[in-house]
């Protein structure tokens, strides 16, 4: 019940992102001032790197469901392929983009990073299971799917630094890094105690109940 629950709730905040990013695409209205400088500035990648993201965190919440591994085995395969090429369009646009964002070398470094981290993961989770190592598989995918939720960790805390009255220009240096690196520790730390207890993997990267 505990792992639905979590699932649940994280599935919830990936579509809202999703959608929020969607929204951003048809509306110029909606905005902010940092989004606006992307589009203008990189008019064809800044999409690129919205839908890709929109379409990872939505199917990437999907795989941790082991009913859809199980029942579904096709349609799983079919949504790790949506995810994998989404990651592949949104992490190479996303390396361009952070290498130009606003906030300095410390932004600039910090979503970069992730970028490339974001890849890497992405890829080696891929080309694990075309190599038929399921386990293997799956942990570096609870890793790669650490870093696509930045994606909802990353509004959160700019939604909280509002709250606390912190400056964007304060706060953005910071979140460039902390939306993802405590993400990605935190996914290291499933994945060891997992593989300590030899269980498999459950819905948003937890143990399966009995």
């Amino acid at each position: 019940m505990r792992n639905k629950i979590l699932w649940s709730l994280m599935t919830f905040l990936a579509v809202a992102v999703a959608l929020y990013a969607i929204g951003l695409l048809v509306n110029p209205d909606l905005r902010p001032p940092f989004i606006q400088n992307l589009f203008a500035h990189f008019p064809a990648l800044t999409p690129l790197h919205f839908i890709g993201g929109a379409i990872a965190i939505v199917s990437g919440a999907f795989q941790f469901v082991p009913a859809l591994r199980r029942k579904h085995l096709a349609l799983h395969r079919l949504l790790g392929r949506f995810y994998v090429v989404a990651i592949l369009c949104s992490g190479c646009a996303g390396l361009v983009l952070a290498v130009n964002s606003v906030g300095g070398l410390y932004v600039q470094l910090g979503f970069g990073l992730m970028a490339i981290v974001w890849l890497i993961t992405t890829l080696k989770a891929y080309l694990l299971i075309r190599q038929r190592q399921v386990q293997a598989h799956q942990q570096w995918m609870i890793r790669s799917y650490a870093v696509t939720l930045a994606g909802v960790t990353l509004r959160l805390y700019l939604g909280i630094s509002v709250l606390l009255g912190v400056k964007f220009v304060e706060a953005y240096p910071i979140l460039a890094w902390l939306c993802w690196v405590p993400n990605l520790i935190i996914a290291e730390l499933i994945v060891r105690l997992n593989h300590r207890d030899n269980k498999p993997i459950s819905h948003a990267g937890l143990p399966e109940t009995p």
